[in-house]
Protein backbone atom coordinates (compact mmCIF):
# COMPACT_ATOMS: atom_id res chain seq x y z
CA UNK A 1 0.00 0.00 0.00
CA UNK A 2 1.46 3.34 -1.06
CA UNK A 3 2.01 5.77 1.81
CA UNK A 4 1.54 9.53 1.41
CA UNK A 5 2.39 12.22 3.95
CA UNK A 6 0.19 15.31 4.26
CA UNK A 7 2.10 18.14 5.86
CA UNK A 8 1.80 21.86 6.52
CA UNK A 9 4.46 24.55 6.72
CA UNK A 10 7.29 25.04 9.18
CA UNK A 11 6.30 26.75 12.46
CA UNK A 12 2.78 25.38 11.93
CA UNK A 13 -0.33 27.22 13.08
CA UNK A 14 -3.71 25.71 13.88
CA UNK A 15 -4.83 25.68 10.23
CA UNK A 16 -1.65 23.94 9.08
CA UNK A 17 -2.04 21.13 11.62
CA UNK A 18 -5.81 20.71 11.45
CA UNK A 19 -5.99 20.85 7.66
CA UNK A 20 -3.38 18.08 7.42
CA UNK A 21 -5.27 15.84 9.86
CA UNK A 22 -8.63 16.44 8.19
CA UNK A 23 -7.34 15.99 4.64
CA UNK A 24 -5.68 12.71 5.62
CA UNK A 25 -9.03 11.58 7.05
CA UNK A 26 -10.84 12.52 3.84
CA UNK A 27 -8.24 10.83 1.62
CA UNK A 28 -8.30 7.61 3.65
CA UNK A 29 -12.10 7.48 3.33
CA UNK A 30 -12.27 8.15 -0.39
CA UNK A 31 -9.06 6.90 -2.03
CA UNK A 32 -6.78 3.87 -2.09
CA UNK A 33 -3.53 4.05 -0.20
CA UNK A 34 -2.47 5.17 3.26
CA UNK A 35 -2.47 8.89 4.02
CA UNK A 36 -0.78 10.19 7.17
CA UNK A 37 -0.79 13.70 8.62
CA UNK A 38 2.64 15.02 9.62
CA UNK A 39 3.96 18.32 10.98
CA UNK A 40 7.10 20.28 10.11
CA UNK A 41 7.47 22.07 13.45
CA UNK A 42 6.41 22.24 17.06
CA UNK A 43 2.74 22.50 18.00
CA UNK A 44 1.93 25.90 19.53
CA UNK A 45 -0.24 26.35 22.62
CA UNK A 46 -3.36 27.34 20.71
CA UNK A 47 -3.18 24.29 18.47
CA UNK A 48 -2.39 22.00 21.39
CA UNK A 49 -5.48 23.30 23.20
CA UNK A 50 -7.58 22.43 20.13
CA UNK A 51 -6.08 18.94 19.83
CA UNK A 52 -6.61 18.25 23.52
CA UNK A 53 -10.16 19.61 23.43
CA UNK A 54 -11.18 17.26 20.63
CA UNK A 55 -8.99 14.38 21.89
CA UNK A 56 -6.82 14.14 18.77
CA UNK A 57 -3.12 13.27 18.81
CA UNK A 58 -0.68 15.69 17.24
CA UNK A 59 0.80 14.46 13.93
CA UNK A 60 4.28 12.99 14.06
CA UNK A 61 7.11 15.50 13.61
CA UNK A 62 9.08 15.28 10.36
CA UNK A 63 12.17 17.42 9.84
CA UNK A 64 13.00 16.32 6.30
CA UNK A 65 11.11 14.52 3.51
CA UNK A 66 14.15 13.76 1.41
CA UNK A 67 14.73 10.16 0.34
CA UNK A 68 16.43 8.02 2.98
CA UNK A 69 18.26 4.71 2.91
CA UNK A 70 15.10 2.98 4.12
CA UNK A 71 13.36 4.20 0.94
CA UNK A 72 15.79 2.23 -1.22
CA UNK A 73 15.57 -1.41 -2.22
CA UNK A 74 18.95 -2.16 -0.64
CA UNK A 75 20.39 -5.67 -0.87
CA UNK A 76 19.50 -7.82 2.13
CA UNK A 77 22.60 -10.02 2.06
CA UNK A 78 22.72 -12.03 5.28
CA UNK A 79 25.72 -11.61 7.53
CA UNK A 80 28.21 -14.49 7.82
CA UNK A 81 30.17 -15.75 10.80
CA UNK A 82 33.78 -14.64 11.16
CA UNK A 83 34.71 -18.31 11.62
CA UNK A 84 33.82 -19.49 8.11
CA UNK A 85 36.71 -20.24 5.78
CA UNK A 86 37.98 -18.05 2.99
CA UNK A 87 36.96 -20.78 0.55
CA UNK A 88 33.40 -20.80 1.90
CA UNK A 89 33.25 -16.99 1.70
CA UNK A 90 34.39 -17.12 -1.93
CA UNK A 91 31.75 -19.71 -2.79
CA UNK A 92 29.04 -17.55 -1.18
CA UNK A 93 30.18 -14.52 -3.18
CA UNK A 94 29.90 -16.46 -6.43
CA UNK A 95 26.54 -17.91 -5.42
CA UNK A 96 25.11 -14.49 -4.47
CA UNK A 97 26.91 -12.65 -7.29
CA UNK A 98 28.41 -10.10 -4.89
CA UNK A 99 31.91 -8.76 -4.29
CA UNK A 100 31.62 -8.24 -0.53
CA UNK A 101 30.23 -10.06 2.47
CA UNK A 102 29.19 -8.53 5.82
CA UNK A 103 30.55 -10.36 8.87
CA UNK A 104 28.24 -10.37 11.92
CA UNK A 105 28.13 -11.93 15.37
CA UNK A 106 25.27 -13.93 16.85
CA UNK A 107 23.50 -10.73 17.92
CA UNK A 108 23.69 -9.45 14.30
CA UNK A 109 26.18 -6.72 15.15
CA UNK A 110 28.55 -5.87 12.31
CA UNK A 111 32.08 -7.16 12.96
CA UNK A 112 33.69 -6.51 9.60
CA UNK A 113 33.62 -6.75 5.81
CA UNK A 114 35.28 -9.21 3.45
CA UNK A 115 35.74 -8.24 -0.21
CA UNK A 116 37.14 -10.15 -3.14
CA UNK A 117 40.33 -8.08 -2.96
CA UNK A 118 40.99 -9.39 0.56
CA UNK A 119 40.67 -12.96 -0.69
CA UNK A 120 42.94 -12.32 -3.64
CA UNK A 121 45.56 -10.76 -1.39
CA UNK A 122 45.45 -13.67 1.03
CA UNK A 123 45.95 -16.11 -1.83
CA UNK A 124 48.68 -14.28 -3.72
CA UNK A 125 50.75 -12.55 -1.05
CA UNK A 126 50.81 -14.95 1.89
CA UNK A 127 54.10 -16.93 1.88
CA UNK A 128 54.29 -17.64 5.61
CA UNK A 129 53.87 -21.36 6.26
CA UNK A 130 52.78 -20.61 9.83
CA UNK A 131 49.83 -18.49 8.72
CA UNK A 132 47.20 -21.15 9.51
CA UNK A 133 48.34 -21.32 13.12
CA UNK A 134 48.54 -17.54 13.39
CA UNK A 135 44.95 -17.32 12.11
CA UNK A 136 43.85 -20.03 14.61
CA UNK A 137 42.26 -22.14 11.90
CA UNK A 138 39.65 -24.67 12.94
CA UNK A 139 40.19 -28.24 11.74
CA UNK A 140 36.58 -28.28 10.57
CA UNK A 141 37.45 -25.56 8.05
CA UNK A 142 40.50 -27.49 6.86
CA UNK A 143 38.44 -30.64 6.30
CA UNK A 144 35.77 -28.66 4.40
CA UNK A 145 38.31 -26.81 2.26
CA UNK A 146 40.07 -30.04 1.26
CA UNK A 147 36.77 -31.89 0.73
CA UNK A 148 38.21 -34.34 3.21
CA UNK A 149 37.04 -36.52 6.04
CA UNK A 150 38.18 -36.84 9.60
CA UNK A 151 39.91 -40.16 10.33
CA UNK A 152 40.69 -39.43 13.98
CA UNK A 153 40.75 -36.40 16.24
CA UNK A 154 38.41 -33.51 17.14
CA UNK A 155 37.27 -31.45 14.16
CA UNK A 156 36.17 -28.64 16.47
CA UNK A 157 39.71 -28.11 17.66
CA UNK A 158 42.05 -25.39 16.33
CA UNK A 159 45.45 -25.49 14.67
CA UNK A 160 47.30 -22.94 16.78
CA UNK A 161 50.97 -24.01 16.72
CA UNK A 162 53.36 -25.22 14.08
CA UNK A 163 53.73 -24.77 10.34
CA UNK A 164 52.39 -26.47 7.23
CA UNK A 165 54.86 -28.68 5.38
CA UNK A 166 54.62 -31.02 2.39
CA UNK A 167 56.48 -34.28 3.03
CA UNK A 168 57.37 -35.59 -0.43
CA UNK A 169 60.88 -36.68 0.54
CA UNK A 170 62.28 -39.66 2.44
CA UNK A 171 61.82 -40.05 6.20
CA UNK A 172 65.47 -39.18 6.68
CA UNK A 173 64.94 -35.79 5.03
CA UNK A 174 61.67 -35.25 6.92
CA UNK A 175 63.53 -35.40 10.21
CA UNK A 176 65.37 -32.22 9.19
CA UNK A 177 62.32 -29.99 8.80
CA UNK A 178 59.28 -31.55 10.52
CA UNK A 179 58.88 -30.19 14.04
CA UNK A 180 56.49 -30.54 16.96
CA UNK A 181 52.85 -29.60 16.21
CA UNK A 182 53.42 -29.20 12.46
CA UNK A 183 50.70 -30.01 9.93
CA UNK A 184 52.16 -32.47 7.42
CA UNK A 185 50.73 -33.06 3.95
CA UNK A 186 51.87 -36.43 2.63
CA UNK A 187 50.97 -39.43 0.46
CA UNK A 188 50.36 -43.12 0.97
CA UNK A 189 53.88 -44.09 2.17
CA UNK A 190 53.63 -45.79 5.53
CA UNK A 191 57.20 -44.79 6.47
CA UNK A 192 56.48 -41.07 5.92
CA UNK A 193 53.26 -41.23 7.92
CA UNK A 194 55.01 -43.05 10.74
CA UNK A 195 57.92 -40.57 10.70
CA UNK A 196 55.56 -37.57 10.95
CA UNK A 197 53.90 -39.11 14.00
CA UNK A 198 57.29 -39.87 15.57
CA UNK A 199 58.27 -36.21 15.01
CA UNK A 200 55.17 -35.22 17.05
CA UNK A 201 53.20 -33.65 14.19
CA UNK A 202 49.93 -32.06 15.28
CA UNK A 203 48.05 -33.15 12.16
CA UNK A 204 48.76 -35.29 9.12
CA UNK A 205 46.84 -34.92 5.89
CA UNK A 206 46.87 -38.05 3.71
CA UNK A 207 46.28 -37.23 0.03
CA UNK A 208 44.42 -39.04 -2.76
CA UNK A 209 42.23 -40.91 -0.26
CA UNK A 210 45.12 -43.30 0.32
CA UNK A 211 44.48 -46.18 2.69
CA UNK A 212 45.69 -45.50 6.23
CA UNK A 213 46.94 -48.44 8.27
CA UNK A 214 45.31 -49.23 11.60
CA UNK A 215 48.67 -48.96 13.33
CA UNK A 216 49.04 -45.36 12.04
CA UNK A 217 45.56 -44.47 13.29
CA UNK A 218 46.26 -46.08 16.67
CA UNK A 219 49.59 -44.27 17.00
CA UNK A 220 47.94 -40.96 16.02
CA UNK A 221 45.31 -41.41 18.73
CA UNK A 222 48.01 -42.15 21.28
CA UNK A 223 49.94 -39.01 20.31
CA UNK A 224 46.73 -36.91 20.05
CA UNK A 225 47.44 -36.18 16.37
CA UNK A 226 44.69 -35.28 13.90
CA UNK A 227 44.44 -37.46 10.81
CA UNK A 228 42.57 -36.11 7.77
CA UNK A 229 42.06 -37.88 4.44
CA UNK A 230 41.59 -35.82 1.25
CA UNK A 231 40.92 -36.84 -2.39
CA UNK A 232 43.31 -34.14 -3.65
CA UNK A 233 46.94 -34.74 -4.56
CA UNK A 234 49.66 -33.07 -2.50
CA UNK A 235 50.08 -30.11 -4.88
CA UNK A 236 46.35 -29.29 -4.88
CA UNK A 237 46.03 -29.77 -1.14
CA UNK A 238 48.96 -27.45 -0.51
CA UNK A 239 47.48 -24.87 -2.88
CA UNK A 240 44.04 -24.97 -1.24
CA UNK A 241 44.90 -25.25 2.43
CA UNK A 242 45.42 -21.52 3.07
CA UNK A 243 41.81 -21.00 1.99
CA UNK A 244 40.74 -22.79 5.18
CA UNK A 245 41.74 -19.77 7.28
CA UNK A 246 38.81 -18.03 9.01
CA UNK A 247 37.76 -14.81 7.33
CA UNK A 248 38.18 -12.90 10.58
CA UNK A 249 41.92 -13.01 9.86
CA UNK A 250 41.60 -11.14 6.55
CA UNK A 251 38.40 -9.07 7.02
CA UNK A 252 38.45 -5.31 7.39
CA UNK A 253 37.19 -4.38 10.84
CA UNK A 254 38.59 -0.92 11.55
CA UNK A 255 37.14 2.40 10.29
CA UNK A 256 34.22 0.74 8.53
CA UNK A 257 32.02 3.12 6.53
CA UNK A 258 28.40 2.34 7.28
CA UNK A 259 25.03 4.00 6.76
CA UNK A 260 21.88 3.94 8.85
CA UNK A 261 18.32 3.46 7.63
CA UNK A 262 17.46 7.07 8.51
CA UNK A 263 20.42 8.60 6.65
CA UNK A 264 19.43 10.87 3.78
CA UNK A 265 20.42 9.98 0.25
CA UNK A 266 22.12 13.32 -0.39
CA UNK A 267 24.55 12.59 2.46
CA UNK A 268 25.01 8.98 1.33
CA UNK A 269 25.75 10.03 -2.24
CA UNK A 270 28.36 12.53 -1.05
CA UNK A 271 30.19 9.90 1.03
CA UNK A 272 30.07 7.39 -1.82
CA UNK A 273 31.60 9.93 -4.18
CA UNK A 274 34.69 10.16 -1.96
CA UNK A 275 35.12 6.46 -1.13
CA UNK A 276 35.52 3.95 -3.94
CA UNK A 277 33.92 0.98 -2.23
CA UNK A 278 31.47 -1.19 -4.14
CA UNK A 279 29.16 -1.90 -1.19
CA UNK A 280 28.44 -0.35 2.18
CA UNK A 281 26.75 -1.97 5.22
CA UNK A 282 23.40 -0.59 6.40
CA UNK A 283 22.55 -0.53 10.12
CA UNK A 284 19.26 0.02 11.93
CA UNK A 285 18.66 2.46 14.80
CA UNK A 286 20.10 -0.09 17.26
CA UNK A 287 23.28 -0.58 15.29
CA UNK A 288 22.25 -4.00 13.98
CA UNK A 289 23.21 -5.02 10.46
CA UNK A 290 20.27 -5.11 8.00
CA UNK A 291 21.74 -5.11 4.50
CA UNK A 292 24.16 -3.69 1.93
CA UNK A 293 23.87 -0.64 -0.30
CA UNK A 294 25.75 0.33 -3.45
CA UNK A 295 25.72 3.22 -5.92
CA UNK A 296 23.49 1.18 -8.18
CA UNK A 297 20.84 1.03 -5.46
CA UNK A 298 20.58 4.83 -5.50
CA UNK A 299 19.13 4.66 -9.00
CA UNK A 300 16.08 2.75 -7.73
CA UNK A 301 15.12 4.85 -4.73
CA UNK A 302 11.45 5.48 -3.99
CA UNK A 303 10.85 9.14 -3.21
CA UNK A 304 8.52 10.01 -0.36
CA UNK A 305 5.03 10.94 -1.58
CA UNK A 306 3.97 14.31 -0.14
CA UNK A 307 0.91 16.57 -0.18
CA UNK A 308 1.37 20.14 1.06
CA UNK A 309 -1.36 22.10 2.80
CA UNK A 310 -1.58 25.77 3.84
CA UNK A 311 1.51 26.93 1.91
CA UNK A 312 3.23 26.86 -1.46
CA UNK A 313 6.48 28.70 -0.65
CA UNK A 314 9.67 26.64 -0.78
CA UNK A 315 11.14 28.61 2.13
CA UNK A 316 8.18 27.58 4.30
CA UNK A 317 8.12 23.94 3.22
CA UNK A 318 9.65 21.08 5.15
CA UNK A 319 13.31 20.41 4.37
CA UNK A 320 14.00 18.03 1.51
CA UNK A 321 10.82 18.91 -0.40
CA UNK A 322 12.88 19.05 -3.60
CA UNK A 323 13.79 15.38 -3.13
CA UNK A 324 10.19 14.24 -2.54
CA UNK A 325 7.44 13.32 -4.99
CA UNK A 326 5.03 16.23 -4.59
CA UNK A 327 1.49 15.14 -5.47
CA UNK A 328 -0.82 17.97 -4.41
CA UNK A 329 -0.92 21.46 -2.93
CA UNK A 330 -4.00 22.76 -1.10
CA UNK A 331 -3.61 26.39 -0.11
CA UNK A 332 -5.21 29.81 0.29
CA UNK A 333 -2.11 32.04 0.05
CA UNK A 334 -0.48 33.88 -2.84
CA UNK A 335 1.41 31.81 -5.39
CA UNK A 336 4.90 31.17 -4.10
CA UNK A 337 8.23 29.78 -5.22
CA UNK A 338 7.66 26.02 -5.27
CA UNK A 339 8.54 24.31 -8.54
CA UNK A 340 7.63 20.78 -9.55
CA UNK A 341 9.13 18.38 -12.09
CA UNK A 342 5.76 17.11 -13.25
CA UNK A 343 2.19 18.49 -13.03
CA UNK A 344 0.48 18.25 -9.63
CA UNK A 345 -3.04 18.78 -8.37
CA UNK A 346 -2.98 22.41 -7.16
CA UNK A 347 -6.04 23.90 -5.47
CA UNK A 348 -5.70 27.50 -4.40
CA UNK A 349 -8.71 29.60 -3.38
CA UNK A 350 -8.93 33.13 -2.00
CA UNK A 351 -10.47 32.09 1.32
CA UNK A 352 -9.66 32.86 4.90
CA UNK A 353 -8.47 29.38 5.73
CA UNK A 354 -7.19 26.19 4.10
CA UNK A 355 -9.54 24.20 6.29
CA UNK A 356 -12.48 25.87 4.55
CA UNK A 357 -11.22 24.32 1.30
CA UNK A 358 -10.97 20.93 3.01
CA UNK A 359 -14.56 21.35 4.22
CA UNK A 360 -15.59 22.07 0.63
CA UNK A 361 -13.88 18.88 -0.53
CA UNK A 362 -15.83 16.82 2.01
CA UNK A 363 -19.04 18.29 0.54
CA UNK A 364 -17.94 17.69 -3.04
CA UNK A 365 -17.19 14.03 -2.35
CA UNK A 366 -20.34 13.50 -0.32
CA UNK A 367 -18.35 12.33 2.69
CA UNK A 368 -19.62 12.79 6.23
CA UNK A 369 -17.46 14.60 8.77
CA UNK A 370 -16.95 13.15 12.23
CA UNK A 371 -17.52 15.56 15.17
CA UNK A 372 -13.84 15.69 16.18
CA UNK A 373 -12.71 16.39 12.59
CA UNK A 374 -15.44 19.05 12.34
CA UNK A 375 -14.06 20.56 15.55
CA UNK A 376 -10.55 20.73 14.12
CA UNK A 377 -11.71 22.38 10.89
CA UNK A 378 -13.84 24.87 12.83
CA UNK A 379 -10.93 25.74 15.13
CA UNK A 380 -8.65 26.36 12.14
CA UNK A 381 -11.18 28.72 10.54
CA UNK A 382 -11.70 30.66 13.78
CA UNK A 383 -7.94 30.92 14.24
CA UNK A 384 -7.05 32.01 10.70
CA UNK A 385 -9.88 34.53 10.44
CA UNK A 386 -9.42 35.78 14.02
CA UNK A 387 -13.04 34.85 14.69
CA UNK A 388 -14.18 36.42 11.38
CA UNK A 389 -12.40 39.76 12.08
CA UNK A 390 -9.67 39.30 9.45
CA UNK A 391 -10.18 40.92 6.04
CA UNK A 392 -9.27 37.54 4.53
CA UNK A 393 -12.52 36.10 5.91
CA UNK A 394 -15.19 35.36 3.33
CA UNK A 395 -18.84 34.46 3.54
CA UNK A 396 -17.90 30.88 2.69
CA UNK A 397 -15.61 30.76 5.75
CA UNK A 398 -18.54 31.87 7.93
CA UNK A 399 -20.90 29.32 6.40
CA UNK A 400 -18.39 26.53 6.85
CA UNK A 401 -17.78 27.50 10.48
CA UNK A 402 -21.50 27.50 11.30
CA UNK A 403 -22.02 24.05 9.78
CA UNK A 404 -18.92 22.63 11.47
CA UNK A 405 -19.87 24.12 14.86
CA UNK A 406 -23.18 22.29 14.63
CA UNK A 407 -21.48 18.98 13.85
CA UNK A 408 -18.86 19.46 16.57
CA UNK A 409 -21.43 20.65 19.10
CA UNK A 410 -19.50 23.72 20.30
CA UNK A 411 -20.26 27.40 20.80
CA UNK A 412 -18.08 29.28 18.31
CA UNK A 413 -17.50 32.43 20.39
CA UNK A 414 -16.67 30.62 23.62
CA UNK A 415 -14.43 28.17 21.82
CA UNK A 416 -12.59 30.93 19.93
CA UNK A 417 -11.93 32.92 23.12
CA UNK A 418 -10.60 29.83 24.89
CA UNK A 419 -8.32 29.12 21.93
CA UNK A 420 -6.97 32.65 21.82
CA UNK A 421 -6.37 32.71 25.59
CA UNK A 422 -4.38 29.47 25.31
CA UNK A 423 -2.38 30.89 22.40
CA UNK A 424 -1.59 34.18 24.16
CA UNK A 425 -0.25 32.58 27.35
CA UNK A 426 3.29 33.81 26.73
CA UNK A 427 4.71 33.53 30.26
CA UNK A 428 6.24 30.05 29.99
CA UNK A 429 7.81 30.57 26.57
CA UNK A 430 11.37 31.55 25.76
CA UNK A 431 12.00 34.48 23.43
CA UNK A 432 12.93 32.07 20.65
CA UNK A 433 9.73 30.05 21.12
CA UNK A 434 7.65 33.24 21.09
CA UNK A 435 9.19 34.47 17.87
CA UNK A 436 9.09 31.23 15.92
CA UNK A 437 5.60 30.07 16.90
CA UNK A 438 4.21 31.72 13.76
CA UNK A 439 7.03 32.90 11.51
CA UNK A 440 7.28 32.82 7.72
CA UNK A 441 9.94 33.94 5.27
CA UNK A 442 9.49 35.47 1.82
CA UNK A 443 11.74 36.18 -1.18
CA UNK A 444 10.98 39.08 -3.53
CA UNK A 445 13.42 40.26 -6.18
CA UNK A 446 16.79 40.13 -4.35
CA UNK A 447 15.20 40.91 -0.98
CA UNK A 448 14.64 38.25 1.71
CA UNK A 449 12.46 39.07 4.67
CA UNK A 450 10.52 37.32 7.40
CA UNK A 451 7.33 38.14 9.27
CA UNK A 452 6.25 36.73 12.62
CA UNK A 453 2.81 37.33 14.12
CA UNK A 454 1.63 37.05 17.70
CA UNK A 455 -2.00 37.62 18.63
CA UNK A 456 -3.47 38.30 22.06
CA UNK A 457 -6.74 39.33 23.66
CA UNK A 458 -5.23 42.41 25.36
CA UNK A 459 -2.58 45.05 24.77
CA UNK A 460 -0.92 44.32 28.14
CA UNK A 461 0.19 40.88 27.03
CA UNK A 462 1.55 42.26 23.77
CA UNK A 463 3.61 44.93 25.54
CA UNK A 464 5.33 42.27 27.63
CA UNK A 465 6.14 40.26 24.53
CA UNK A 466 7.43 43.34 22.72
CA UNK A 467 10.09 43.96 25.38
CA UNK A 468 11.36 40.40 24.97
CA UNK A 469 11.38 40.38 21.18
CA UNK A 470 13.01 43.71 20.31
CA UNK A 471 16.59 42.75 21.24
CA UNK A 472 16.16 39.31 19.66
CA UNK A 473 15.42 40.51 16.13
CA UNK A 474 19.06 41.10 15.22
CA UNK A 475 19.80 37.49 16.19
CA UNK A 476 17.07 36.33 13.81
CA UNK A 477 18.56 38.38 10.98
CA UNK A 478 21.88 36.60 11.36
CA UNK A 479 20.47 33.11 11.85
CA UNK A 480 18.03 33.29 8.95
CA UNK A 481 20.27 35.40 6.67
CA UNK A 482 17.51 37.93 6.04
CA UNK A 483 17.55 41.53 4.88
CA UNK A 484 14.67 42.49 7.18
CA UNK A 485 12.47 40.97 9.84
CA UNK A 486 9.10 42.18 11.12
CA UNK A 487 6.80 41.16 13.95
CA UNK A 488 3.05 41.84 13.97
CA UNK A 489 1.74 42.20 17.52
CA UNK A 490 -1.99 41.85 16.89
CA UNK A 491 -4.68 42.88 19.36
CA UNK A 492 -7.64 40.69 18.40
CA UNK A 493 -10.34 42.66 20.19
CA UNK A 494 -9.07 46.08 19.06
CA UNK A 495 -8.48 44.76 15.52
CA UNK A 496 -5.11 46.45 15.18
CA UNK A 497 -1.43 45.57 15.08
CA UNK A 498 1.81 47.15 16.18
CA UNK A 499 4.88 46.47 14.06
CA UNK A 500 8.43 46.07 15.34
CA UNK A 501 11.33 45.50 12.95
CA UNK A 502 15.05 45.17 12.32
CA UNK A 503 17.36 44.94 9.33
CA UNK A 504 18.71 46.67 6.28
CA UNK A 505 16.10 48.95 4.70
CA UNK A 506 13.43 47.56 7.06
CA UNK A 507 12.31 51.00 8.22
CA UNK A 508 12.69 52.52 4.73
CA UNK A 509 10.38 49.84 3.39
CA UNK A 510 7.78 50.52 6.08
CA UNK A 511 7.85 54.24 5.26
CA UNK A 512 7.33 53.36 1.60
CA UNK A 513 4.30 51.24 2.51
CA UNK A 514 2.68 52.97 5.50
CA UNK A 515 4.19 56.43 5.74
CA UNK A 516 6.17 57.84 8.64
CA UNK A 517 5.96 56.38 12.21
CA UNK A 518 4.20 58.22 15.03
CA UNK A 519 5.91 60.70 17.37
CA UNK A 520 7.27 57.88 19.54
CA UNK A 521 8.80 56.21 16.51
CA UNK A 522 6.29 53.35 16.70
CA UNK A 523 3.95 51.92 14.10
CA UNK A 524 0.41 51.16 15.14
CA UNK A 525 -1.66 50.01 12.19
CA UNK A 526 -5.36 50.33 12.88
CA UNK A 527 -7.43 47.66 11.16
CA UNK A 528 -4.36 45.70 10.02
CA UNK A 529 -4.59 42.19 11.44
CA UNK A 530 -3.92 39.94 8.43
CA UNK A 531 -0.35 39.15 7.53
CA UNK A 532 -1.44 37.41 4.32
CA UNK A 533 -3.81 40.02 2.92
CA UNK A 534 -2.75 43.33 4.47
CA UNK A 535 0.93 43.27 5.39
CA UNK A 536 2.67 40.95 2.90
CA UNK A 537 1.11 42.45 -0.25
CA UNK A 538 2.03 45.96 0.97
CA UNK A 539 5.63 44.95 1.69
CA UNK A 540 6.00 43.23 -1.69
CA UNK A 541 4.67 46.29 -3.50
CA UNK A 542 7.04 48.50 -1.48
CA UNK A 543 10.04 46.31 -2.35
CA UNK A 544 9.20 46.47 -6.05
CA UNK A 545 8.88 50.28 -5.89
CA UNK A 546 12.24 50.61 -4.13
CA UNK A 547 13.84 48.39 -6.79
CA UNK A 548 12.45 50.62 -9.54
CA UNK A 549 13.80 53.73 -7.81
CA UNK A 550 17.27 52.21 -7.73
Amino acid sequence: MKKTWIIGHKNPDTDSICAAIAYADLKNKTEDGLFEAKRAGHVNEETQYVLDYFDVEAPEYVSDVGAQVKDIAYRRTEGVSSHISIKRAWELMKQLDVVSLPVTDQANHLEGIVVTGDIATSYMDVLDNKILATARTQYKNIIDTLSGKLVTGNEHGYFIRGKVVVATTTPDMMEQYVEDDDMVILGDRYESQFCALEMNAGCIIVCENAKIAKTIIQLAEEKDCMVISTPYDAFTAARLINQSMPIKYIMKKENLITFELDDYIDEVREVMSKVRHRDFPVLDENGNYVGMISRRNLLNMQKKRVILVDHNEKTQAVDGIGEAELLEIIDHHRLGSLETISPVYFRNQPLGCTSTIIWQMYQERGTSIEPKIAGLLLSAILSDTLMFRSPTCTELDRQAAEVLAGIAGVDMEEHAKAMFRAGSDFKKKTTEELFYQDFKTFHVEAFDFGVAQLSAMSQVELEQVKEKLLPYLDTVLGEQKLDAVYVMLTDILEESSELIWAGRQAETLLAQCFGEPDEAGERHLKGVISRKKQLIPALIAGIQQLEQQV
